[in-house]
């Protein structure tokens, strides 16, 4: 399902269609706010999307030049000098409006803020130059979760069936 950039997308509910529509397209994410500590949320976050073959570009001006998981960290998202699909938000909230500038300034497609980030006002200026934005959601949880992968806390989720997979 292609949703036009006129369509409203509800930020409290994500259409399911949306959201594995995004992960489809999505090769390359560059994860703003990517920690070289391994048990920081985004070290997880960027090794589960490597092993899924996403190529994941660690953004981090106190890690500039350093590695995260074998990628080189730049310090800001105009540093990296390849296209990006999505813009991944491991940031607080007030960032966003920044972030999303640097996004639209370098074509990303999509923002993806991270659970716990919301900004509306950056969402409406993402979505008002194009890009799509998923807000307080997590791309691991989320492509977990629409391929009916069963993780840690995956009892209980309701994503066991007899039914057919849906490919993400």
């Amino acid at each position: 399902m292609d949703r036009r950039v006129s369509d409203p997308v509800n930020h409290d509910d994500y259409d399911d269609e949306y959201l594995r529509g995004l992960l489809r397209r999505t090769k390359t994410v560059a994860m703003v706010g990517a920690s070289p500590n391994w048990n920081r949320p985004s070290y997880f976050v960027m090794k589960y999307l490597q092993g899924k073959g996403f190529r994941v570009i660690p953004v981090n001006p106190r890690a500039a030049g350093e590695e995260i998981l074998g990628e080189p960290v730049v310090a800001s998202l105009t540093d990296i000098g390849v296209p990006v699909d999505m813009v991944d938000v491991f940031r607080a909230s007030d960032a966003a409006p920044a972030i999303v500038e640097d996004a639209i300034r370098i074509g990303a497609k999509t923002v993806w803020m991270q659970i716990g980030v919301r900004h509306d006002q950056a969402a409406a200026r993402a979505a008002a130059a194009g890009l799509d934005v998923v807000m307080n959601r997590c791309p691991k949880i989320e492509f977990s979760r629409l391929c009916g992968e069963l993780g840690w806390s995956g009892v209980n989720t309701g994503i066991i069936s007899s039914r057919r997979r849906k490919p993400v």
